[in-house]
């Protein structure tokens, strides 16, 4: 398995992002996209095509749940601004291994409504010659070509938009300003973040940046390994049960009946999985030892049911508000699963 480019860890703050650790520059002016490996919506953007043109870049990776909340507003800006000129661009930058295949990448953004040009940058070209360091990220690019403005993280939107305003009409392309600004409501993943903090953050299973692991029988250690898991857990504690086979990038399912535990404080809990072989893996979700009930996610019923039927991100728990701690519990009826991140909202 190929490793990571950039040691990375998610961090909590006003406007949610996932930062790798190396901090970089970005240029004065927009660089070419030419490192892209594919493309999805167009053909190859080339500068020529692009000259004269507004253009925002945003830098995403579709199992990022920060990205995925920072879509609906993208989406409504490419749609509203496209007859004005505006040229969206979303350049796929690929976190985890199974975000690399383009066919994934093309279910992602099919499934997500995406109609604006993308870019796969699976090398991670494009992403070091913005001198890019977070997802999701912006770059607001005027007609000449300069990036005007990066920014990082979820959020700001109304600033975002404004100053694609501003961009139109420096560019000649009409007198945007009585257009009122988007207000768009994602479902789902997609839903907004809520605004109480959440105090969990995310949190990795596999062997190179796990953290918050415990169990009765000493650490977390790569290969294969019968868990018993902790008795208790603590705020941000996680642990294992059953037969897995720990990478570094995920923990695989070895056996059925194989579990996960974690004591987490959030509104939202997702879970970034895949099934090893590409058949469908049932599982059952308990907050507090019971059904979630209300509080399911998307991606469970009310029993606390589900199926890994794709390598993406599940919502597993939307409760209607924080609720201080809470013990999430996820059994898989079937062997295979690998399990990747947890991320919260």
């Amino acid at each position: 398995m190929k490793k990571r480019l950039f040691h990375l860890a998610c961090i909590a703050a006003a406007a949610s992002l996932c930062l790798p650790g190396v901090v970089t520059s970005a240029p004065a002016t927009m660089p070419p996209l030419d490192g892209a490996t594919g493309w999805i919506n167009s053909a190859p953007l080339t500068p020529q095509a692009l000259n004269g043109k507004v253009v925002l870049v945003d830098f995403w990776t579709y199992s990022c749940i920060n990205c995925l909340r920072t879509l609906p507003y993208v989406r409504a800006w490419a749609r509203k601004y496209q007859a004005a000129g505006l040229v969206v661009v979303g350049v796929h930058t690929p976190e985890f291994e199974f975000e690399q295949q383009p066919g994934n990448v093309l279910r992602a953004v099919r499934d997500l409504d995406i109609g604006y040009p993308v870019a796969l940058d699976s090398h991670y070209t494009i992403w070091r010659a913005f001198g890019n360091r977070a997802w999701p990220a912006l770059y607001f690019v005027d007609a000449q070509g300069r990036i005007r403005h990066s920014q990082y993280g979820e959020g700001r939107y109304a600033d975002a938009e404004r100053l694609i305003q501003q961009l139109l009409r420096e560019a000649g392309r009409g007198d945007l300003t009585a257009t009122g600004l988007v207000a768009p409501v994602g479902k789902g993943t997609q839903a907004a973040a809520n605004p109480e903090q959440a105090e969990s953050d995310e949190t990795y299973i596999g062997s190179a940046r796990a953290s918050g692991f415990v169990s009765t029988h000493g650490g977390l250690r790569p290969g294969d390994q019968v868990y018993a898991g902790a008795p208790s857990l603590h705020a941000n504690q996680w642990t294992l049960s059953g037969a897995w086979r720990v990478g570094e990038e995920y923990a695989l399912g070895r056996q059925p009946g194989g579990r996960i535990a974690y004591r987490f404080r959030a509104r939202d809990l997702h879970l970034v999985m895949a099934s090893d072989s590409g058949h469908p893996i049932r599982f059952r979700v308990r907050i507090d030892g019971r059904a979630p009930g209300a509080d399911h996610g998307t991606d469970t019923n009310a029993d606390g049911r589900g199926i890994v039927d794709a390598q993406r991100l599940y919502q597993l728990v939307r409760q209607a508000a924080s609720a201080g701690e809470r013990t999430f519990e996820i059994e898989f009826l079937d062997a295979g699963v690998r399990v990747y991140a947890f991320t919260f909202g």
